[in-house]
């Protein structure tokens, strides 16, 4: 069936359903929308008011819809739009306002539909209006505006594989030039997909590597500041959440591994800390022992970080966590714990797997978690307490956008650790102090909280993997 054919029934429809689905709005208004008058043929998704033989009254119609659409009127300007959109889709020929605007339209009546199948008819009519807008600009990038849409505003009506493949449509077709606007969601699903197994390691490299190109192009070429705070915005995003992926066995080389982490050496060269997890990460990435960089990192250990630990499954599991084999160490490390009668040995090693789970898997609730079995077997040690400060701190772009409050909420949990980190162990006090401090600029701004209603002081629960009561806070706007 031709899209001609198909739109004069589903408009006809949609404007039934409009009225029967959306009495709330048509019942406060005083407009009577009678039965529409035979429509004049409908034109291609190109035309223009300037073709119709009906410039005045055409431009009258948008005038009147766009007046109603202002004043919320979104049931009361349908016909009106719908009248010009037939006649004219692309209205003075400079702009595709009217298919947004109808898109506008559908989405409110989707949104105050009652039933499933008002739903479905009113979101049929937005991708119906996406895909005619696609017959007239090429470079609108549906894919990606249809995905982007079923992510934020109709996830409950489909499946999140199928909002995934509509993002790679848009990767697929657009390459470097794809729009800002997929990154970040497109990241999220990326990751989502991989875990539940519906996309294989090599399709999740192959697309987390497209997004951080395209990122590295938007940055490279965005004009200005304006046009550069999108891509600021998912720069604070993507490459963070896709570093979650350093968690999997292979996923990145080894060049990924030194291009992000030999300067961290370099910075801290005695540090036994930084030495062994650089090592074990050059290690987990597949970097050749007889790499000139293994080497100094191998040589750097011998010469600062003697371990006289006798044989056992201690000597094993540091031996693993050197090898990067982070499973094999946490298994050898908490079988020295489970055979251990003293405690604060005890204490010591289950912070080990609690950091190996932080910096190395990537997996933030199990670091938590031997983070707190950790510190109930040392009375008033602060370390396992910053470390699920760090933890909270890091949660930002896994519990939002990246920015915003979604993100910035995660910091009050953050710094209530550090507090009660130094609080209970003075040995920590200068580390969180520092902490607090650059972590502070980060809270929501007073500004901010009242426009939600929000009170300084006020208990509030930190959603996301973190589920802790905190107390609300915040900085003042610039």
């Amino acid at each position: 069936m031709k899209y001609g054919s198909i739109w004069a029934s589903l408009t006809g429809i949609l404007i039934l359903f409009a009225l029967s689905c959306s009495p709330k709005v048509a019942d406060q208004t005083t407009t009577t929308m009678n039965p529409e008058p035979d429509m004049p043929k409908e034109a291609g998704p190109c035309a223009t008011w300037f073709e119709t033989g009906h410039q005045d009254e055409a431009e009258t119609e948008h005038v009147l819809y766009r007046d109603l659409i202002r004043k919320g009127e979104y049931v009361q300007a349908l016909p009106h739009w719908r009248k010009v959109f037939t006649w004219a889709p692309m209205a003075d020929g400079q702009r595709s306002i009217q298919y947004d605007d109808g898109i506008a339209i559908y989405d409110y009546l989707y949104q105050q539909a009652t039933s499933d199948s008002g739903r479905k008819l009113y979101l049929d009519s937005v991708m119906y209006i996406y895909d005619r807008l696609g017959q007239c600009e090429p470079k609108a990038q549906i894919e990606g505006r249809k995905a982007f849409d079923y992510y934020y505003k109709y996830r409950a009506s489909t499946d999140d594989y199928t909002i995934y493949q509509l993002f790679k449509q848009a990767i697929d077709k657009y390459g470097l030039k794809t729009d800002y606007y997929v990154l970040n969601p497109f990241t999220a699903l990326i990751l989502q997909m991989y875990v539940e197994d519906r996309i294989s390691m090599e399709e999740a490299q192959k697309y987390s590597k497209q997004v951080k190109d395209i990122l590295a192009e938007g940055l490279a070429t965005c004009k200005d500041e304006k046009a550069c705070e999108p891509w600021k915005i998912i720069e604070s995003y993507a490459p963070v959440r896709l570093e979650e992926f350093e968690g999997v066995e292979g996923f990145y080389d080894c060049t990924y591994y030194m291009d992000k982490y030999y300067q961290e050496y370099l910075d801290n060269p005695q540090d036994c800390d930084v030495i062994r997890t650089v090592l074990a990460r050059f290690r987990w990435g597949g970097c050749d022992p007889e790499d000139p960089k293994v080497k100094e990192l191998l040589s750097a250990l011998q010469v600062n970080c003697i371990v006289t630990t006798e044989a056992g499954p201690l000597r094993q599991g540091f031996d693993a966590l050197q090898n990067g084999k982070y499973k094999e160490a946490i298994d050898l490390f908490l079988e020295f714990v489970k055979n251990s009668d003293d405690p604060e040995k005890k204490a010591k090693y289950l912070l080990v797997v609690a950091k190996i789970y932080y910096g190395n898997l990537r997996n933030f609730p199990q670091a938590r978690k031997y983070a707190l079995d950790a510190a109930a077997l040392k009375e008033d040690w602060g370390d396992p307490y910053m470390l699920i400060g760090k933890l909270y701190a890091s949660s930002g772009p896994l519990c939002g956008p990246g920015r915003g409050f979604d993100s910035q909420r995660v910091v009050w949990a953050a710094i209530d650790k550090f507090e009660y980190a130094k609080k209970i162990d003075p040995s920590v006090s200068a580390e969180a102090n520092k902490l607090i401090k650059e972590y502070t600029q980060y809270m929501p701004t007073n500004g901010d909280l009242h426009m939600m209603n929000m009170h300084e002081g006020e208990r509030y629960t930190v959603p996301c993997w973190i589920n802790e009561v905190t107390r609300i806070r915040g900085v003042k706007g610039e």
